[in-house]
């Protein structure tokens, strides 16, 4: 294993990825100033943004428990919220887009946090952020185990838990290359296995393929048969907090961006791409499901791809979808490890947490970051049999509120540093990218995930998980007020 260096530029690393000092303007973030930003090396290229932006939303949210929205919103109310939610996830991408083509540095969320809204901000930011991830793959490497036994019946979960951790962390050690490839190719199982999806289905739909329950073709009836929203329009709201965690991952564009090619030009690219296959995936997978399976049936006991595919008689629909899912899991994992990793590695960056976690590897990999990221997850695999009731449930059940509260920021940071801007005098003409619609599209997108964490807050189910969060973020506003305080004392 290659020896850890520091972070300074030597002839060992090639293309340093570059930083805007968080105490630079305006104008130096807007032409991209370098700032000893480096260690780290640009090797993502657009299909590679791409494929990690499709591939961090493209999750088990889908396979699994978008038949349990069905259920409860109805056809149409599913739709409805869908369309809210990916509306929502593409207005806070064309504001991290501004932002992260002015500045492109990696972890920048919290980059942008600290310097548009506060030090404490950005430290918490980066910690919450950090800590989903965290639960994030503990849950996977579970599951991981769990999807393989039902292949082999025999064997210990466990084993197969260690055998992922291992290939995961392999991946993410050898080079960002390497994460980028392996991540490219388990999103492209994913859109492969929707494409198929919504193809089949939509044959089936006009009656060119039979399906089991229907002697004609089925058409769009399931999807009003029952009235427009069967159980009221109080479950769409449910279920837009719900949706909205769906369609977290989009940010992953924003950990990548001080590691990608040209991200002036790949960034605004894969942000506009992505938008739109993620619409038709997302809401063409719950239009099939919502014609095929009348919205009764739908539910998370089974999922409702393999409901589908069952009732069309493609042979082994369960073992296919299994793959599909168990590629979901592992990318999700390859993501987690990843932006965590890269998170340890910006707060390092900017002196918040002790400088050894910005130390590299000739091929520009954070190692120690990395070892710490997947201790971390370790120790939230642990937590899930040691403390499933209280430190499990809590980093579990609020990782989809951190990536919420991440959108809030970003759409907060788009409007201060246009402020900031305009002060100096300066215009969206030196921006490569700018986000459209100014002031609309970030106060909509702020309107939108504020409103996300307040129905969090309303419906009894996601309470639980609101508290957490809010514990979890005065703690880490209290730790860094005490590093501050300390700190301060040690210059005194």
């Amino acid at each position: 294993m290659a020896s850890a260096t520091t972070t300074t530029t030597d002839s060992r690393t090639a293309e340093p990825a570059t930083h805007d000092a968080a105490a630079g303007g305006a104008a130096g973030a807007a032409n991209g100033t370098a700032n000893g930003h480096t260690g780290l090396q640009r090797k993502m290229e657009t299909r590679h943004l791409m494929m990690i932006s499709l591939g961090g939303v493209i999750g088990t949210g889908l396979f699994l428990s978008s038949g349990y929205t069905i259920h409860q919103a109805g056809p149409l109310g599913t739709i409805l919220a869908y369309a809210v939610g990916a509306l929502n996830v593409y207005m806070v991408m064309l504001c991290l887009g501004e932002l992260a083509t002015a500045m492109p540095q990696t972890g920048s969320f919290h980059v942008y946090a600290g310097r548009f809204i506060g030090p404490g901000t950005g430290f918490t930011v980066a910690i919450i952020y950090f800590l989903a991830w965290m639960g994030a793959l503990g849950s996977e490497f579970t599951a991981s185990g769990l999807i393989m036994q039902k292949w082999f019946p025999g064997s210990p979960a466990w084993a197969w838990s260690a055998l992922f951790i291992a290939f995961i962390f392999t991946l993410n050690a050898l080079s960002v290359r390497s994460f980028a490839e392996a991540e490219f190719w388990f999103a492209g199982i994913k859109v492969v296995a929707i494409i198929v999806f919504i193809a089949i289905g939509a044959l089936a739909i006009i009656g060119v393929i039979p399906i089991a329950g229907y002697s004609h073709a089925p058409g769009l009836t399931n999807l009003v048969k029952d009235g427009v929203f069967p159980n009221g329009f109080a479950p769409v709201f449910s279920t837009m907090s719900t949706v909205a965690f769906a369609f977290s991952g989009t940010e992953l564009l924003g950990v990548t961006a001080g590691e990608t090619k040209d991200p002036g030009k790949n960034i605004p690219k894969a942000i506009h791409t992505t938008f739109w296959r993620l619409a038709i995936f997302f809401i063409g997978s719950i239009v099939v499901m919502s014609a095929l399976i009348p919205w009764q049936d739908a539910g998370v006991d089974k999922s409702p791809f393999v409901l589908v595919f069952d009732a069309i008689g493609l042979p082994f629909a369960g073992d296919i979808m299994n793959f599909v899912v168990l590629t979901a899991i592992l990318s999700a994992a390859n993501s987690g490890l990843y932006a965590s990793t890269r998170m340890l590695w910006s707060l390092s960056n900017e002196h918040m947490i002790p400088r050894v976690f910005a130390r590299t590897t000739k091929h520009g990999v954070p190692l120690i970051a990395l070892c710490t990221a997947m201790v971390g997850g370790l120790m939230a695999l642990l937590s899930s049999v040691t403390a499933a009731s209280v430190i499990y449930l809590a980093l579990v059940s609020s990782a989809g509120l951190a990536i919420v509260i991440v959108w809030v920021v970003l759409a907060v940071c788009e409007i201060r540093f246009r402020l900031e801007m305009r002060r100096e005098g300066r215009g969206v003409d030196e921006l490569s990218f700018h986000t459209p619609a100014w002031p609309v599209v970030p106060i909509v997108a702020l309107v939108l995930s504020v409103g996300t964490i307040i129905l969090s807050g309303v419906y009894e189910s996601m309470r639980q998980s609101l508290i957490y969060m809010a514990v979890i973020v005065a703690l880490c506003y209290a730790v860094y007020g005490v590093k501050r305080l300390v700190s301060a004392r040690r210059r005194g």
